[in-house]
């Protein structure tokens, strides 16, 4: 178990070296200079020396290899550095003004979605081929196939423009949240009930199942105590999986709902070439997705004694 996941862990930091590498060239191929958006219609009033000292100030001067060992050096030691933008603000505060909003979004979503789905996808399972199975396989065609923002949009028309029960944007309440949590937790419990009804369908066909009902137990017992448990190992993968997509996700709904999450910060970073927080962005979220992937494959072996990580 040890070296299994020394190993992993040094394969992580293989990948986060490489994605973070990766973001930083592709940052400095965009158009644009960072300087300039700094300085705005005031550059037409300073002068090239002046220019100079700003670039020097954020190491802008240096060749691209320098720039990077020095940014990768103060992230190594935790120094996210300073926002380009927003001149003097550590970009470690701006993270963690962000990271709560977006770790709420995903949380209640993430709980909304397994409450709704588990349930539903061990009943259309249990139920295969009656109006049930395909009820569910209605919902979880449409809610993967509806689009975020779409949904987002049609929520903020009916019940803010038309029934003014909630506010369109923002976080002035704990009201706020009820929407974009609805918008990310139906997508969730779309794939999630179908992953779920899946294993479940394929458990109850397994001889311990038969076995168990052979000996006497009864069907709830027999369905929740042997055939769910097993059932669990596909959708932890998904849900491992999904965290990858994490930013993905929020971005669309922080920002058609005015949220300041990660999601928000990192377009509008990415738009004003505000390079310290993107590449600190990148590879936290990195760091999150390697011990999401790693975290799911030891849960494989509390879930299923089974499964053992020998590796």
């Amino acid at each position: 178990m040890a070296r299994y996941i020394t190993v992993r862990l040094f394969h992580g930091a293989i990948v986060i070296i490489l994605i973070s590498l990766l973001t930083f060239i592709v940052l400095r191929l965009m158009p644009g200079d960072p300087v300039f958006l700094l300085l705005g219609e005031g550059q037409v009033r300073i002068s090239e020396e002046q220019i100079q000292a700003i670039r020097t100030r954020w190491g802008l001067d240096k060749s691209y290899p320098e720039q990077y060992l020095i940014w990768a050096g103060n992230m190594f030691t935790g120094n996210f550095g300073e926002s380009i933008i927003r001149t003097g603000v550590p970009v470690r505060d701006m993270i963690l003004e962000a990271a709560p909003v977006t770790l709420q979004l995903n949380v209640y979503s993430m709980l909304l979605a397994l409450a709704l789905s588990v349930p539903l996808g061990i009943w259309a399972a249990v139920k295969r081929n009656t109006a049930v199975d395909y009820a569910s396989s209605v919902i979880s065609v449409v809610g993967i196939a509806t689009p975020n923002f779409w949904l987002s949009l049609m929520l903020i028309i009916l019940f803010s423009l038309m029934l003014g029960w909630l506010p369109p944007f923002g976080l002035r309440s704990w009201q706020g949240f009820i929407m974009p949590v609805i918008v990310l937790a139906i997508e969730q419990m779309a794939v999630f009930t179908r992953v779920m009804r899946s294993s479940t369908i394929e458990a109850l066909k397994q001889d311990y199942v038969r076995t168990a009902t052979a000996k006497g137990l009864s069907r709830n017992a027999v369905i929740l105590g042997h055939a769910v448990r097993n059932s669990l190992l596909p959708l932890v993968t998904v849900i491992g999986f999904n965290i990858a997509f994490l930013l993905s996700g929020t971005i669309v709904v922080e920002t058609i709902f005015a949220l300041p999450g990660i999601g928000r910060l990192f377009t509008d970073s990415i738009f004003r070439l505000d390079y310290q927080v993107v590449q600190s962005l990148v590879v936290v979220l990195a760091v999150l997705v390697v011990a999401a992937n790693l975290l799911t494959d030891l849960v494989y072996a509390v879930i299923d004694p089974r499964i053992r990580i020998s590796r």
